[in-house]
């Protein structure tokens, strides 16, 4: 989940409402207007304190130039820039926490160069034509799930100017295997015997459903994988499905239930680097890891490969829905098995991770 997303989780316009009084009626429009969201992503301390010391950090590139802040929310990013020397920052969001961030920016005293923008990018007229620096905050769980990265790339066409940077402007995304008897017995395996009932039909339901999850590193049993490198100022749309080979490297003997994926970013263009990882080796991101359960268990030993393929693809009916199917194999078998899995939005909920979830989340 993000929180500068340019449209709500039903992806739908945002209700004309006051944010002030809006119900829940309208928040199932705009979850994105609910401040729970915005309070999860701003504690975010990896997140946000990755994007402030990327800008601040390199307040050189900010001096005196034009930023578009693609997604703005609350306007953090747009007051980062601003603080940083930014001449002028326009913010686009379409969700209503705009009304919120426009108090926001005015009681920190940046009225005068940051002026927020409500609709969608794709649609609304902006003060001025071209842009120095993008900056947009648009990854999604398995980096592109629900992400806004499609919106992002229409900005760098429509308003970068030549030679303009974009914050992040790199991410790469891993996959490897795991050992994870335990919650897979809970999660997948439960179906098999439901008090004395037989719901083993929703198992392969519950299998090809992704969870997001904040995995031990000590679960991880092979070496990762890069499975796909984005250059935001050279990516096109069309290279967001994509199927890429893998090969991961047993590091122990052991099982391997699921694999797992996240994704680093990077400020590439800035003079201090600023990168952060999502992955289980890293500090907690509210992103966690993608969990992948197969269906059966792959017994593997040190030094053994387990090779296969990954793709990707945005759901026909649903772009911001991802279809993903992986085959795999230890080196030493013949025939490969095949999953496919989908990434779909699930009407907002309550749990205890947040106030709003878009997909299960495990803890």
């Amino acid at each position: 989940m993000t929180m500068n997303s340019v449209s709500s989780a039903m992806d739908q316009p945002a209700p004309d409402v006051p944010s002030d009084s809006m119900t829940s009626r309208d928040y199932y429009a705009d979850s994105y207007a609910h401040f729970g969201i915005h309070e999860e992503m701003l504690k975010d301390n990896v997140r946000t304190g990755s994007y402030r010391a990327a800008i601040l950090n390199n307040s050189h590139l900010f001096k005196g130039k034009t930023v578009l802040d693609v997604g703005c929310g609350t306007g953090i990013l747009s007051m980062f820039a601003a603080k940083a020397g930014a001449s002028l920052v326009v913010g686009v969001d379409m969700s209503n926490i705009i009304d919120q961030a426009q108090k926001i920016i005015e009681a920190n005293g940046f009225k005068d160069t940051i002026v927020l923008v409500k609709g969608k990018l794709e649609e609304v007229q902006l003060p001025i034509a071209q842009f120095d620096i993008i900056i947009s905050e648009w990854m999604g769980y398995f980096l592109l799930y629900e992400s806004m990265l499609d919106t992002v790339l229409d900005a760098r066409d429509r308003y970068l100017k030549p030679g303009g940077l974009i914050f992040p402007d790199n991410a790469r995304l891993y996959i490897a295997a795991i050992e994870d008897q335990d919650y897979k017995e809970e999660k997948i395996n439960f179906w098999d015997n439901v008090y004395g009932f037989d719901y083993s039909c929703i198992k392969d339901i519950a299998l090809r459903e992704p969870l997001v999850d904040t995995v031990e590193l000590k679960a991880v049993v092979t070496d990762p994988c890069v499975i796909k490198h984005i250059n935001l100022l050279t990516v096109k749309k069309e290279d967001l499905a994509f199927t890429a080979p893998f090969a991961l490297t047993a590091t122990r003997n052991d099982y391997i239930h699921a694999f797992l994926a996240w994704f680093d970013i990077f400020f590439e263009c800035t003079h201090k680097k600023i990168q952060f990882s999502t992955g289980p080796h890293a500090p907690y991101t509210h992103w966690k890891q993608t969990v992948f359960y197969t269906p059966s268990t792959i017994t593997i030993n040190e030094g053994q490969k387990l090779v296969g393929n990954l793709s990707c693809a945005p759901n026909a009916r649903n772009n911001r829905d991802l279809d993903i199917s992986v085959s795999f194999k230890l080196n030493t078998e013949d025939e490969a098995t095949k999953v496919d899995y989908k990434m779909c939005v699930i009407l907002p909920y309550r749990c205890h991770d947040g106030p709003l979830c878009q997909m299960g989340i495990r803890r």
